[in-house]
C-alpha cells in the first residue's frame, strides 16, 4: 500500500510510511508538518493532507473488496483467478464493472427470461452458427413462453444484459463519453416564469469536458429545483451502436440480426443510462472538487487577513430606520459599552449622535473605529470621519458576512447571554477588525460569503475541507492560549470541543496560564495531546520567552543548550543577532533532530511569536460613490475584492452591488485560474465597462488599469 501511494502521489516511498505511522499513531497534519520534518522528508500540510485522504479512500476501496468477495464466495462463483483479480484491481469503476455480473439484481427482464428456461437459447443465439432462428426458438415455447416471438424477445433480453455487464462493452461506450459526451439542458415546460435564473440553461449544450464548474453546478440546481431537464449522451448514438455491434455481430445471418437488435437495446436500455449515470456523477465530483477548491482558497485569504492587533475599538453596525448600534471594546475585544445613535433618517439626530460618538471615543480611549459594510455604511462612514476627535484615528470598512448568522448562534448566547442580537453583531464586526481569524472561526464558512455554489456541493467533502483549512491557518498563526475563546481553541492542534472548553474553565479558575507546562494540570490534558498542541499555544510575557513562540517544549533543552554554549541565557540568545549569528546548527544534528527542525528554531528565535499575517492597511473607497446611479461606465474606481469564483471575481466598490470582473477581463492575457490574478481583501482598481441599473448588475475590468 505504501508503495502505490508512493506512486499515486509521487512521494518518497518512506516519507508516505512514516507519515502513515504518524497518523496512526494520532498526531495531526500541522503537527506532523511543524514537527516531524525528519520523518516525512518536509512535507508540508498539502502533501500530508493527500496522504491521508487517499489511505482512507484505500481502506473504503478495500472494504468493498471484502462485500464483493464474500458477495461471490457466497454464490459458488469465487474462483482462484476472480479472486486474484479483485485483490489487484485499485480502481473503483473497473471492481465495479468486474462485479456487476456478480451482483444480486432485482428481477429484471432477463431475470424473468431466465425463470422461463431461455438462457440456453440466447446461447445458441450469440453462437451465430444458424440461420433457423425461427426453429431454433420454437424448441423453447413451451410453460411460460406462449411463442416464438416471445422466445426471441426474452433470449434477447439476456443478450442485452450480457453486453450490458461486459467489461469491454462498458468501457467502449466510457471511452466514446470521455472523448465526444456532450451536456444538455433543457426548460421543463410550464416553468418559464420560476426559471428565470437560469435563462442562460433553457436550451443549454456544450461538450461535457469544457463544461465549467460553476456551469456544472448551475445546471445541476436548477435540475434538482424542477427547473431543467438534463442529460449527457454522445453526440450521436449511432457510433456507439455501432461499436458495439462490431464486438458482437460477427456474421450476416439471423442470429446477427437478433444479436443486433439486442445489442441496440442493450445500449438504450441498460448502457448508455449506466454511463450516463456515472459521467453525471464523476462530472459533478470534479465540479464539486473545483468548486471546494475555490472555496477553501477564499477561506485561507479571509481568515489570514490583516489583523489590527490588540487595540481599543469603537464598533459600528449601521443603518437608518433602527439607528446604527455602537459597541466599545477593550483591547482583548471585551464589551465594554453599548448603545444606539441615529445620525440617519428617517430618525435623524445628527447632532445627539455627533457628541455621544465623540464622547465615547475619549471616555473608552478608542484607538480605531470599526464600520459593517451593509446598509447605511457609505453614510455612516462620512458621518464617523467627519467629526472632530481628542485623538487620531484609523476608520475602518469590514465585512458584515456572517454576522448575523454568528449573532443569532449559540456561541454568541453564550458568550453575551444578556444582550440582544444587534449587540452581538456589532461586538462581532470590532472584533473582526482586531482579530478575523478569531472572530470568523466562530461562524460555519458557508455562512461567510466567499463559495461558489457552496450549498450544492458534497456536503461531507466541503466540510472536510474547509474544518481542514480552518485548522491550517489556526495553528499557522498560533494562539494566545489566555485569550481565546474555547472555539477557537476547538482548532487547535490536538485539542478539540472538550479539552477547549477545559482551558477555558481551568483558565477562569486559576487565572492566566503562566507556563505552558502549567497545561498539563488542565483536565485531561494527556501527554498527546500536550504533545500535539503546546507548540501552537502562545503565553505572552510568560518568564520562558520561549512560550510565546513556535519552539516545541521538547526542544527547549536543544535551545539551553545553544545558549550556554555561547554563555548566555535564552533570553539574551533571542535578543542578540550576533549571538545566533555563532551558533553552528551542524553541531546539534542528532538521531531525533536534523537541520530542517534546526533551522526553523533559528528561524523562530529571530522572531519568536511572529504573526505571519501582513499588517493591516487603511483604506478607503471613492468619495463620489455612494449608490449604484452614482456608478457610470468608464470611471475608474478603487475596490476590494470580496469573492472569487471559477469565472471571475467581485469586487465591493462601496456601493450595495457587487462588481463582477469576468474572468476575461482580470488581465491582458488569457487567464485559466483567476486565484492566480487575485485573492479575498485584495485592494484593486478597476474600470468599469458597464452598469445595468434595472437588474443591479455592474461589470468591471482589470486591464490597463
Amino acid at each position: 500500500m505504501n508503495k502505490y501511494l508512493s506512486q499515486t502521489l509521487n512521494l518518497p516511498e518512506q516519507a508516505v510510511a512514516n507519515t502513515l505511522k504518524l497518523l496512526a499513531e494520532g498526531a495531526t497534519i500541522p503537527f506532523i508538518s511543524r514537527y516531524r520534518k525528519e520523518a516525512t522528508g518536509g512535507l508540508d500540510e498539502v502533501q500530508i493532507a493527500a496522504i491521508d485522504t487517499a489511505y482512507t479512500k484505500l481502506q473504503e476501496l478495500q472494504k468493498r473488496k471484502d462485500t464483493i468477495l464474500a458477495t461471490i464466495e457466497e454464490q459458488g462463483k469465487l474462483t482462484d483467478e476472480l479472486r486474484t483479480r479483485i485483490a489487484k484491481c485499485m480502481d473503483s469503476t473497473e471492481l465495479e464493472d468486474i462485479y456487476l455480473p456478480y451482483k444480486p439484481k432485482r428481477r429484471t427482464r432477463a431475470e424473468i427470461a431466465r425463470t422461463k428456461g431461455l438462457e440456453p437459447l440466447a446461447k445458441m443465439l450469440m453462437a451465430q452458427n444458424s440461420n433457423g432462428v425461427e426453429s431454433m426458438a420454437l424448441r423453447f415455447v413451451k410453460g411460460e413462453v406462449k411463442d416464438t416471438d416471445e422466445a426471441l424477445q426474452g433470449a434477447r433480453d439476456i443478450i442485452a444484459e450480457w453486453v450490458n455487464e461486459s467489461e469491454r462493452s462498458r468501457n467502449t461506450i466510457r471511452n466514446l463519453f470521455a472523448r465526444e459526451a456532450r451536456i444538455t439542458s433543457k426548460l421543463i415546460a410550464g416553468k418559464e416564469t420560476e426559471a428565470d435564473k437560469y435563462r442562460d440553461y433553457f436550451d443549454w449544450s456544450e461538450p461535457l469536458a469544457r463544461c465549467s464548474s460553476h456551469r456544472m453546478l448551475a445546471i445541476r440546481r436548477g435540475e434538482n429545483e424542477g427547473f431543467l431537464r438534463v442529460s449527457i449522451t454522445p453526440a450521436d448514438d449511432t457510433v456507439a451502436i455501432e461499436r458495439l455491434e462490431r464486438q458482437y455481430v460477427r456474421t450476416s445471418g439471423e442470429c446477427a440480426e437478433q444479436i443486433a437488435l439486442a445489442v441496440r437495446d442493450s445500449y438504450k436500455r441498460l448502457l448508455r443510462p449506466s454511463i450516463e449515470t456515472e459521467f453525471a456523477n464523476s462530472s459533478k465530483a470534479k465540479a464539486d472538487e473545483e468548486a471546494i477548491r475555490v472555496f477553501a482558497a477564499n477561506l485561507k485569504q479571509l481568515l489570514l487577513a490583516a489583523p489590527l492587533g490588540q487595540k481599543r475599538v469603537l464598533a459600528i453596525d449601521p443603518g437608518y430606520r433602527t439607528g446604527c448600534k455602537v459597541v466599545c471594546l477593550d483591547a482583548q475585544g471585551n464589551l465594554l459599552h453599548n448603545e444606539t445613535i441615529y445620525p440617519h433618517p428617517p430618525k435623524s439626530d445628527y447632532a445627539g449622535a455627533a457628541r455621544k460618538l465623540i464622547r465615547l471615543v475619549e471616555q473608552y480611549k478608542i484607538e480605531a473605529i470599526s464600520i459593517g459594510n451593509g446598509t447605511a455604511s457609505r453614510e455612516t462612514e462620512q458621518f464617523v470621519t467627519s467629526q472632530r476627535y481628542d485623538r487620531k484615528l484609523q476608520v475602518f470598512v469590514v465585512s458584515e458576512d456572517g454576522a448575523s448568522i454568528y449573532s443569532a448562534s449559540q456561541v454568541a448566547r453564550d458568550e453575551f447571554p444578556d444582550y440582544d442580537v444587534t449587540v452581538r453583531g456589532a461586538v462581532s464586526i470590532g472584533r473582526r477588525l482586531m482579530d478575523p481569524l478569531a472572530e470568523l472561526v466562530k461562524i460555519d464558512p458557508k455562512s461567510i460569503g466567499v463559495g461558489q455554489y457552496q450549498y450544492d456541493v458534497d456536503q461531507k467533502e466541503l466540510k472536510s475541507s474547509l474544518d481542514r483549512i480552518v485548522e491550517h491557518c489556526v495553528n499557522s498563526v498560533g494562539v494566545n492560549v489566555n485569550t481565546a475563546s474555547k472555539h477557537l481553541l476547538t482548532y487547535v492542534s490536538g485539542l478539540g470541543a472538550t479539552l477547549a472548553q477545559n482551558i477555558v474553565d481551568y483558565r477562569a479558575e486559576h487565572g492566566p496560564f503562566a507556563t505552558r507546562n502549567d497545561l498539563k494540570r488542565v483536565p485531561r490534558m494527556g501527554d498527546k495531546s500536550f504533545e500535539q498542541s503546546a507548540g501552537f499555544l502562545r503565553i505572552p510575557d510568560a518568564k520562558n520567552p520561549l512560550d510565546n513562540s513556535a519552539v516545541h517544549p521538547e526542544r527547549y533543552r536543544l535551545v539551553e543548550q545553544m545558549a550556554h554554549n555561547l554563555g548566555c541565557n535564552v533570553s539574551e540568545l533571542i535578543a542578540n543577532a550576533e549571538l545566533r549569528a555563532k551558533v553552528d546548527i551542524n553541531k546539534y544534528v542528532n538521531e531525533s533532530v536534523g537541520l530542517p527542525t534546526l533551522r526553523d528554531i533559528m528561524a523562530e528565535l529571530e522572531k519568536p511569536g511572529r504573526d505571519p499575517r501582513e499588517a493591516i492597511e487603511v483604506w478607503s473607497f471613492d468619495e463620489r460613490i455612494r449608490t449604484i446611479e452614482d456608478v457610470k461606465a468608464g470611471m475608474v474606481l478603487p475596490g476590494i475584492v470580496t469573492n472569487v469564483t471559477n469565472f471571475g471575481c467581485f469586487v465591493d466598490i462601496g456601493v450595495k452591488e457587487k462588481g463582477l470582473v469576468h474572468v476575461s477581463q482580470l488581465a491582458d492575457r488569457f487567464v485559466s485560474d483567476p486565484t492566480t490574478i487575485v485573492s479575498v481583501h485584495q485592494h484593486v482598481s478597476v474600470r468599469v465597462i458597464e452598469v445595468d441599473y434595472s437588474r443591479k448588475r455592474i461589470s468591471l475590468s482589470m486591464k490597463e488599469v
